[in-house]
């Protein structure tokens, strides 16, 4: 049985512009072979600014429907302003006990 840090999750589509709704794809892989993680189930998403000094500026994030690869899970997103944002996951993986935890930094551009 694994624990929750042989998880990681990764950005796979790290490009979103300030003052627009965009989407943000994340994958979720097994760290020992770098296999991706289908079917988890992501229950709490978080976007802030903590990166920049400022975790209360928070703004919308929402799951997507599935994309279609295996373990990549996309998130639409309404950054507020240009900066780094923070996209904290957690999600529960099958047959494992933990929940696996994930912070993501996204550049966002003007």
């Amino acid at each position: 049985m694994a624990a929750a840090k042989d998880y990681q999750f990764e950005l796979v589509q790290p490009t979103v512009k300030a003052g627009a709704s965009g989407a943000v794809k994340a994958r979720l892989v097994r760290l020992p072979d770098k296999a991706p993680v289908p079917d988890a189930v992501i229950f709490q998403t978080r976007f802030d600014m903590g990166p920049d000094g400022m975790a209360t500026m928070t703004a919308p994030i929402k799951p997507m429907p599935a994309a279609g690869e295996p373990g990549v899970y996309t998130f639409q997103v309404e950054p507020s302003m240009a900066g780094n944002w923070a996209i904290t996951l957690a999600a529960k993986v099958q047959g494992e006990p933990e929940t696996v935890r994930g912070t993501l930094t996204l550049p966002v551009s003007k």
